[in-house]
């Protein structure tokens, strides 16, 4: 059955950048062709927008300042991209910025992100994780025990210490895939609520600052309603530690996460308003029923900040057809993007060339990689495409790149900015001495 070719575009194009337009048939993106940007940077090729960037933060920062009485942030999640420009366009915005290990937080001090806006978290950080974090973050997010002692131990060493939250493990997680789910009971992450209240009675002997605290439940979640049984759970228990050691957090984070269409079978989608007033209501009722001030909140968007600015181009080497499917064999994949192979996760697409064509049937986009996992996309209808054709995959801004290997020898992809009819390259393209900058040989 034919697919009418409008309609396969008009569901398609809301996926991307929202400055995504087709002109003189191509596929532009701030005013720039995605054909003459792969014909002079290469494929395959990532692409940020800067405008769908600060759309998505004002989205956030407009639901809070509606919903919200109190004090409120937000965090950019280092961990979905991170590079130097990345980081310099968080304090652009005023964010934030989550760096998980002395690598993150290396990365966001070289690009001169003040100490009061580098928040640190992770689960078993090392020694290097902990002397980083007491050294350039402004907040330390501590995830146990062993960690807390540690850090007393450590903090001598120091002339000032970052400010302390605490991670609760709620006992709860929200609906989404299992390898994303953080706050069940069973999870590796955060304290128990009895060794929560231990951690701060901890602090208040050892004189240590603490300031907040911190609950996940899990990434990539469409529903926001399981977020209030454990904000429940928090409140109880800041209750709690009001009463029993006179301790209340200043700053209260619910996590974060938020979903994102990745296919236009997720659309329509739940906008950040419905999530954000969610949370916003549910903390000023629970507030007010246990007499307690309202915290500022401190919201960690994850990848709803940075995945729809995101477009990778990919050049289709060859094509082939076997019993059951028309394959479109790509030069990237599972080294840039191994989301699908790792959560099943499901893409769409666009020819550069021409987006407006008819579908003729389904196809399965694979990689170049020895892996039979290696498909970034399974029974998608496409046009006719022909080798040497580009293709683009929108939503491509979180977890690729920064999940990325040299499987096969690949050699990372350059990554540009595009902002007011410019492309800046943020990041080159990985070269062949790359691949053995760090080796030595036997003799």
């Amino acid at each position: 059955m034919g697919v009418n070719p409008t309609s396969l575009l008009d569901k398609r194009l809301p996926l991307f950048p929202i400055s995504t337009r087709v002109v003189d048939d191509r596929l532009t993106i701030a005013g720039l062709s995605l054909d003459d940007l792969a014909d002079k940077f290469g494929t395959p090729l990532y692409l940020y927008e800067q405008a769908t960037l600060d759309a998505s933060v004002d989205s956030y920062t407009g639901s809070l300042e509606k919903a919200y009485p109190g004090t409120s942030g937000i965090t950019y999640a280092g961990k979905a991209y991170l590079s130097l420009a990345m980081a310099q366009w968080t304090q652009q915005r005023g964010l934030h910025l989550d760096c998980t290990g002395e690598g993150e937080i290396f990365l966001a001090y070289t690009s001169g992100v003040p100490r009061n806006h580098i928040l640190v978290h992770g689960v078993n950080k090392s020694l290097y994780d902990l002397q980083a974090a007491l050294s350039y973050a402004g907040t330390l997010v501590v995830d146990n025990l062993d960690e807390l002692r540690q850090i007393f131990q450590m903090r001598m060493d120091y002339s000032s210490m970052p400010d302390l939250w605490l991670r609760l493990r709620p006992g709860l997680s929200v609906q989404t895939h299992s390898y994303t789910q953080t706050g069940q009971e069973d999870s590796k992450f955060g304290f128990s609520p009895a060794e929560l209240l231990e951690a701060v009675h901890i602090c208040q002997l050892e004189s240590l600052p603490l300031t907040g605290l911190h609950f996940h439940q899990g990434s990539h979640f469409h529903d926001p309603t399981p977020i209030g049984p454990a904000l429940e759970t928090a409140l109880d228990l800041i209750e709690e530690a009001s009463i029993s050691l006179g301790w209340k957090p200043r700053v209260l984070s619910p996590g974060g996460g938020w979903s994102i269409p990745y296919h236009e079978d997720d659309l329509p989608h739940q906008p950040v308003e419905n999530y954000v007033g969610y949370i916003a209501e549910k903390l000023i009722a629970g507030c007010k029923q246990r007499g307690l001030p309202l915290p500022h909140l401190q919201l960690e968007p994850g990848r709803s900040i940075v995945a729809k600015a995101g477009v990778a181009i990919y050049r289709v080497n060859c094509i082939k057809t076997t019993t059951n499917r028309r394959w479109l064999l790509l030069d990237g994949g599972l080294a840039d993007n191994p989301r699908p192979a790792l959560y099943r996760a499901r893409y769409s697409a666009l020819p550069t060339r021409c987006p407006d064509r008819p579908a003729i049937g389904p196809a399965w986009f694979g990689g170049p990689y020895c892996e039979s996992g290696d498909i970034l996309i399974e029974d998608l209808p496409m046009a006719d495409i022909q080798p040497g054709e580009r293709v683009a995959i929108p939503v491509s801004g979180a977890y690729q790149l920064s999940m990325g290997s040299n499987y096969n020898g690949a050699r990372k992809p350059a990554v540009l900015w595009l902002s007011g009819g410019q492309a800046l390259l943020i990041q080159r393209r990985e070269n062949l001495d790359d691949l053995i900058r760090r080796d030595f040989r036997l003799s």
